[in-house]
């Protein structure tokens, strides 16, 4: 017995509601935007039967971007062949789908074609193509109406999802784009802690700035260890300012303070214990809830070191001349420019309070050993004295930046900043080279350390010699070499360095 044709009709309009359905579905699964065209192309062959078809995209400005073709066994086209043929200009001025008779595209003779535009709020993505039904089962050998407005429906579908899919795409790329530049900006700056910039171009600084960043959110104890002005305090605000402590950073100078005074300091003191004395927190009380931050940790004396261990394993302190413990929840950060370990060896300073203290050890490296950052804290040091004072940035001569570059520095960036602002006072519109050496005194070296050679040389052996030595007293780095030679950094390149 024969099944009506309604009935096969009424099917093949179910199989097309049903695969539009799980169309919508898919598509906004799929990852790539290749994966999507194929996804949409095996749909749209197992409702059709055509014998070719083709989906093709392209980039937003040129050139195809994704591309599937189904039955195409000779010769198959670029996705640029398939934009190139009249097709796609047809459907990109009638905006619409489009159905031809006996013709070819992109080479292949067809008998019928029905071609319809990916599109989304007017911008034009691809298209999709379909050619030559496929005879099965006396269903008749061209598309119906039915066909076409199944074509057309899922061309809309997909012109929505591929719009969707490169919205996400853009995003994540302008996601991947920001995060780099933050890495760079880390890189190269480290933060601003408190107005004061964290300038980390040297290797040996962003190693610190990493180990910052990873330790900071989290409770340890941070030892810092470095020479008087290389930043110690300044680490000890980036680790503050990026943990996730609600309560303040409290800071105290161990040296600053004779014995007494440094105990009722960090551990307050109860009313009445002398006359005229007040009740008073301590820096273990204010900085609850926060960072304390203890400076040249090294200098306490061990009377102190005891009953600073006592509050960091018990996690409470008593003030001086009272009696009831007081709780206190504090992230301690410590810092010294002393040898702890030969302290500690010499029984000077506690053993079992050093280990306490040395959760992360910390070492920030003198100036000297990262000269790379010396041009980048220069001028950050210039401008920032000259907005302060609100007074014009003077030039600064290549030859006193080089001046600057190859001092010592024994009070390493406080040093260095003391410089600038001098030299920025006493600067006649800009910043000289004997005025440098004025300030500089004996210590003041020529570039690279030696005198210029007397030999007779050529101008440009001169020249190469001289870059060379820039470049080994910045480390190697061509873009602050060439800060320092007043380059630009492609003229350098040029040169051959």
């Amino acid at each position: 017995m024969s099944v009506p044709a309604a009935s096969f009709a009424e099917k093949r309009r179910i199989l097309q509601l049903e695969t539009l359905y799980d169309l919508a579905l898919s598509l906004h699964d799929q990852g790539s935007e290749g994966q999507l065209v194929q996804e949409l192309l095996e749909r749209v062959c197992a409702v059709l039967d055509p014998a070719v078809a083709v989906a093709v995209t392209r980039e937003s400005y040129s050139g195809s971007r994704a591309l599937s073709l189904v039955g195409w066994a000779e010769r198959p086209p670029s996705g640029e062949r398939l934009l190139e043929d009249p097709l796609w200009s047809d459907l990109l001025n009638e905006g619409g789908l489009i159905v031809r008779h006996r013709g070819e595209l992109a080479g292949r003779p067809y008998r019928e074609l029905i071609a319809a535009p990916l599109a989304y709020r007017g911008v034009f993505l691809g298209y999709i193509a379909i050619l030559d039904k496929e005879a099965r089962a006396g269903a008749a050998a061209s598309f119906s109406e039915g066909d076409r407005r199944f074509l057309d429906s899922v061309a809309a579908l997909a012109g929505v999802s591929l719009d969707n899919a490169r919205q996400v795409e853009r995003l994540e790329t302008q996601r991947e784009r920001l995060e780099e530049e933050n890495k760079l900006l880390k890189s190269q700056w480290g933060g601003e802690v408190g107005g004061q910039r964290i300038v980390a171009q040297a290797a040996p600084m962003r190693r610190i700035l990493e180990v910052v960043e990873r330790v900071a959110p989290r409770g340890v104890s941070v030892l810092i260890r470095g020479e008087s002005g290389t930043g110690k305090e300044l680490i000890a605000k980036l680790l503050h300012l990026h943990s996730q402590r609600t309560g303040s950073l409290i800071a105290l100078n161990c040296a600053a303070l004779p014995e007494s005074l440094l105990e009722s300091e960090l551990f307050g003191i109860e009313g009445g214990v002398a006359t005229g004395v007040t009740a008073r927190a301590g820096k273990f009380e204010l900085a609850h809830g926060g960072t304390l931050f203890l400076d040249e940790i090294g200098d306490m004396q061990p009377a102190i070191q005891a009953k600073l261990l006592r509050v960091l394993q018990e996690r409470e302190v008593v003030r001086l001349g009272g009696q009831r413990p007081v709780s206190v929840d504090v992230r301690l950060v410590a810092a010294t420019h002393r040898d702890v370990e030969a302290l500690v060896a010499a029984g000077r300073f506690r053993e079992d309070l050093y280990y306490r203290l040395k959760g992360v050890d910390v070492a920030l490296p003198p100036l000297r050993e990262r000269r790379e950052d010396i041009p980048h804290l220069v001028h950050y040091f210039l401008e920032d004295f000259c907005l302060r004072e609100g007074i014009a940035v003077p030039r600064l001569a290549p030859q006193a930046l080089a001046l600057l570059i190859a001092h010592g520095y024994p009070g390493n960036v406080r040093e260095l900043r003391n410089l600038v602002e001098a030299a920025t006072s006493l600067a006649e519109g800009s910043i000289a080279p004997d005025l440098v050496r004025s300030l500089l005194g004996s210590s003041a070296e020529v570039p690279g350390g030696v005198e210029e050679e007397a030999e007779m040389v050529d101008l440009d052996t001169l020249e190469r010699r001289h870059i060379a030595r820039v470049l080994k007293m910045t480390g190697g780095n061509k873009s602050a070499a060439a800060r320092v030679l007043g380059l630009d950094r492609r003229t350098l390149l040029r040169k051959g360095f």
